[in-house]
């Protein structure tokens, strides 16, 4: 079901012309700037992948990506990718990548199931990155060292909008705050997770919340994860579960957190078949990219996703992904949308 949001009085800050030039200085910016941050080289990325392999991201587990038959190889089928989750860590493997050398790709996806609205389309865009890491790393401190690190390359990539359009003032704190989806749950337990969402991202600006994937104390999940990539359950430095979360920041547009990226580092052996355990998935330990893991013929790595037009929409102060990407969205959506002054591509 859709769902939009209209800003009291809103009015975007640049015309058509600006806002595409502004969004190819922030891409061109933001994944050089990642690249030298993280020590990741950029490789080509596939849009479909066979299905039955295990490869594609089975995001909450419960999405239907877009399929198709394939004429030369006997109508087997091919899915549209949700996102490259599982794939980069195959090719970490093909290339060969050392600990503390990575890889991105610019990964485009279909997601029909998505509910569209000011944050939501079916078309995601987002910058794909994994990176070999070695055992003594799967650590939280380690996992904060690389959110800090991204997010630094967000605080730098905000001033270079701000010197390209000074009407565009810098919001960001220069500092992101860390919280564990369990102390979050235990500071407002009578909220849901978006609200308690909302409430500590614009009492700090920016936040990472940790667990995301596993129950809480009150048996339910902060949000989904798949069981597959995240590890959500081994125990971290500050004795709760989770070795992955999410970036967010407070959208002063919209009023409300916006999530830039989902990250984390990804499960071993051991963190995969207690995963696939936990959410009766078993069955998974028989395809492709399970039994490489399981092998042990994969490595090590973290890895995650920070969405594109998410990034220009915040740093160029849009009110709908719409302004940035070209989509499809319901007619009277649109309409509203034109009726108030927010011009949807």
């Amino acid at each position: 079901m859709s769902y939009l949001k209209i800003p009291k009085n809103y009015k975007p800050l640049l015309d058509m012309r600006q806002t595409e030039l502004g969004i190819k200085k922030v891409k061109d910016f933001f994944q050089g700037s990642l690249s030298a941050e993280l020590r990741l080289r950029r490789v080509t990325a596939p849009l479909f992948v066979l299905k039955g392999q295990g490869i594609n991201d089975d995001l909450n587990g419960v999405e239907r990506a877009v399929t198709f038959p394939i004429k030369d190889l006997g109508d087997q089928r091919a899915e549209v990718v949700h996102s490259l989750a599982k794939w980069k860590r195959l090719m970490l493997s093909e290339y060969g990548i050392e600990p503390g050398y990575g890889l991105y790709t610019d990964m485009n996806a279909i997601r029909s199931d998505e509910s569209l609205g000011n944050l939501h389309s079916l078309y995601v865009d987002q910058w794909d990155w994994e990176r070999t890491i070695t055992k003594e790393d799967r650590t939280i401190d380690f996992l904060k060292d690389i959110v800090s690190r991204i997010y630094s390359v967000m605080v730098r990539t905000e001033y270079v909008v701000y010197e390209m359009y000074p009407n565009i003032k810098p919001e960001l704190p220069q500092k992101i705050t860390f919280i564990h989806a369990e102390k979050l749950r235990q500071l407002y337990p009578d909220k849901t997770p978006k609200e308690r969402e909302n409430i500590i991202t614009k009492k700090y600006g920016a936040v990472f919340i940790m667990g995301v994937g596993g129950p809480l104390g009150d048996g339910e999940k902060h949000d989904g994860r798949a069981p597959d990539y995240d590890d959500w359950t081994t125990i971290g430095e500050d004795g709760l579960p989770g070795l992955n979360g999410d970036i967010l920041v407070w959208n002063n547009i919209l009023e409300q957190a916006m999530e830039l990226s989902s990250m984390g580092i990804r499960v071993d052996k051991e963190a995969l078949l207690r995963q696939l355990k936990m959410t009766g998935q078993e069955e998974r330990e028989k395809l492709y990219f399970h039994k490489r893991l399981i092998d042990g013929t994969l490595p090590l790595s973290i890895g995650g996703g920070i969405g594109q037009s998410r990034l220009c929409m915040f740093f160029l102060r849009k009110a709908h992904v719409g302004e940035i990407q070209a989509s499809i969205w319901p007619e009277d959506m649109r309409k509203t949308c034109k009726e108030n002054n927010i011009p949807l591509i």
